[in-house]
């Protein structure tokens, strides 16, 4: 595989700082990492993409036929594929628009369950999956079940589903936005480079490499204040009568809760594992809970059979093209 160009590193370098991210502290720290491994020029390896590339080839096939549809949500999820989100072993808000796409034209497909075990990823196509996942759910059962980890963008989309189920053990929450800003005066001092940007147009080049001036931090701070409230937005729609805007940023701000007190503070709507929830819907059972938004259809004539909807476009063609679009 070709090695990277230096447009390359731009391209995701400038996604990872000018879009807010809805993750996890931890996360944060890993997304972080593979950037400054490019900014230190240590490029992720042929054998590391390749073995990040051989795990998305292992996922589960479609089956035809079938009552339900399990379309999983693992890792960060970025809006479209890309390095990132490969090395990270994420998944993508084009690829889940997809997989959602097949299950609502399946006329055999009358739930959909989305196994959740994501730390979040970027706010950049977060909404708008959330509201397919609204407009989803009017047609057929949508069941969002977190599997370990549903947090921060991944909880943005659960939230847009019939209900909410966590496993005993899962964490749930985290939601929040934020943005990252790098001052890189000091490494390019030690590679020896000046850098000096020739712009037009106040505010264009505003601390590209350098510290943030109180006017440019108040700038991304409103960036990031519109793209938490379109978060809380989302979330208050998605979960229906009796949840308030207030009660999210207030009550819940944007910390990780255990199943338990999730559960309490109207996170979810339930606990159970996936067999749990699989052998409930596969069993013709009601939802625990529907939303002023949500309409379900009759499935108790449902086959007991599951089919799973998973994203082929990770195919060698596809990547190529994607890693050159780098």
């Amino acid at each position: 595989m070709a090695a990277e160009t230096p447009r390359a590193f731009e391209h995701v370098l400038s996604f990872a700082l000018e879009h807010p991210w809805a993750l996890t502290r931890p996360m944060l720290a890993i997304v972080a990492g593979i950037i400054g491994r490019h900014v230190a020029g240590q490029h992720a390896s042929e054998a590391e993409i390749s073995a990040a590339l051989v795990n998305r080839k292992n996922l589960p096939q479609p089956v035809p036929g079938g009552a339900v549809a399990l379309i999983r949500i693992s890792g960060v999820i970025a809006p479209r594929m890309n390095l990132l989100s490969d090395i990270s072993g994420g998944v993508t808000f084009e690829g889940l628009s997809a997989q959602l796409q097949v299950a609502m034209a399946n006329k055999a497909v009358k739930t959909i369950v989305l196994d959740i075990d994501s730390p979040g990823g970027s706010v950049a196509g977060m909404t708008e999956f959330a509201r397919e996942v609204m407009a989803a759910r009017t047609k057929k059962t949508v069941v969002a079940q977190i599997q370990y980890l549903g947090a921060s963008a991944a909880y943005g989309v659960a939230s847009a589903a019939t209900e909410i189920l966590a496993a005993p053990s899962a964490m749930v929450g985290s939601v929040g936005v934020y943005g990252a800003h790098d001052d890189i005066t000091e490494a390019l001092a030690k590679l020896g480079v000046k850098r000096t940007y020739i712009s037009a147009g106040k505010g264009k080049t505003d601390a590209i490499d350098g510290p943030l001036s109180d006017e440019a931090k108040g700038r991304m701070q409103a960036v990031i204040d519109d793209a938490y409230g379109r978060m809380v937005g989302d979330i208050v729609k998605g979960r229906g009568q009796g949840m308030t805007a207030a009660r999210v940023r207030n009550e819940w701000q944007a910390h990780l809760y255990p199943a338990t007190e999730a559960l309490a503070l109207g996170m979810i709507d339930g606990i159970a594992t996936l067999d749990d929830t699989l052998a409930r819907v596969t069993g013709g059972a009601h939802p625990v809970k529907t939303s002023a938004l949500s309409t379900t259809t009759d499935d108790t004539t449902q086959e007991p059979a599951t089919a799973t909807v998973q994203d082929r476009s990770a195919d060698a063609q596809r990547v190529a093209l994607a890693l050159l679009e780098l």
